[in-house]
C-alpha cells in the first residue's frame, strides 16, 4: 500500500527506521485501503497532540455525514518522558470540563499514562485523549477524520467545545490493553516472525504492518514502515525476522 505524508505541526523531521527523514515536520503517514479495512497511520510527535475526543458512529453519522471513531495504538518508540491520556482521573461534569479547557487547566484533570515501546492503548468513541511529545506510534482506527477539540495549547486552531461535550465521557478510563484488540470495527493481533510463518486466511481483507525488521512476504521483500494488503480467504508466507501487526474488519 503507498503511504500518504501529512505535515503537522506537532510534527518531526525523524521518521527513521520507518521512512526516510524529511525536511517537513511530518505527524501522520496514512495508509488508506478504503471500505476493505482499517485506516492504518503512523504518529510522530515532537510536540503535544490537542486534547481532543471522536463521536461515536450515530453522533458521527446525524451531525457529520461520517462514520465515528474509535481507535488503538501501539506504541513503537518513547522518549523517556512519553506519555499519552486517556480518559479523566476522576468524574468531572461538563461544567468543570468548559470552564478547564476555557483557563487552560484541562490537562491536570486527564488520566496521563507512561508508554514505552509494545505498549497497547485502546481509545473508544467518546474518550477524551491526547498524545504526548516525543512518540511514534502505529494507530488504527475507523475511516474517519472527525475530531473534536477540547484545549490545543494556545495554537490558533477551533475549539469545539459545545459538540465535544455533547459525546464526551466525563469519567475515568485505564486504556491500556493487550494484543489482540478485537472490537466490531478492527481486529488486531501480533505477528512475531523469527525465521517462517504462515499467517492463515480470513474472511474479509486484511493488511500486514512491518513495524521491525524485514524479510519476504508471498515471496516479496518486505521493510519496516511498510503495510501490504492481503486478499480475502488468502494465506500468506512469511520469510525473515520480523515484529509486525495484522488487522482486518471483523
Amino acid at each position: 500500500m503507498d503511504p500518504a505524508f501529512r505535515e503537522k505541526v506537532w510534527g518531526s523531521t525523524g521518521l527513521s527506521p520507518w521512512f526516510p527523514n524529511p525536511e517537513t515536520k511530518i505527524g501522520e503517514v496514512w495508509f488508506d485501503g478504503g471500505d476493505r479495512l482499517p485506516l492504518i497511520k503512523f504518529l510522530f510527535t515532537t510536540d503535544r497532540l490537542s486534547v481532543q475526543v471522536h463521536p461515536d458512529d450515530e453522533y458521527a453519522r446525524e451531525h457529520e455525514n461520517s462514520n465515528g471513531k474509535t481507535e488503538m495504538w501501539h506504541i513503537l518508540q518513547a522518549s523517556p518522558a512519553g506519555r499519552v491520556a486517556i480518559g479523566f482521573r476522576g468524574a468531572a461534569s461538563e461544567e468543570e470540563v468548559r470552564a478547564a479547557a476555557l483557563n487552560g487547566t484541562v490537562e491536570g484533570m486527564l488520566n496521563w499514562i507512561p508508554v514505552r515501546p509494545g505498549d497497547t492503548l485502546f481509545v473508544a468513541a467518546g474518550t477524551v485523549h491526547a498524545i504526548g511529545a516525543g512518540i511514534a506510534l502505529c494507530e488504527i482506527q475507523q475511516r474517519s477524520d472527525v475530531t473534536y477539540r477540547i484545549y490545543d495549547y494556545g495554537r490558533p486552531r477551533e475549539l469545539h467545545l459545545d459538540k465535544a461535550l455533547a459525546i464526551a465521557n466525563l469519567g475515568p478510563c485505564t486504556g491500556r490493553a493487550t494484543l489482540p484488540v478485537r472490537c466490531p470495527f478492527f481486529h488486531t493481533e501480533r505477528l512475531t516472525l523469527r525465521e517462517e510463518l504462515t499467517v492463515n486466511p480470513v474472511a474479509s481483507h486484511s493488511a500486514i504492518i512491518a513495524l521491525q525488521g524485514e524479510g519476504l512476504l508471498g515471496g516479496e521483500p518486505f521493510f519496516a514502515g511498510e503495510v501490504w494488503e492481503v486478499p480475502p480467504d488468502t494465506s500468506v508466507s512469511l520469510r525473515g525476522s520480523a515484529s509486525l501487526l495484522r488487522v482486518f474488519i471483523p
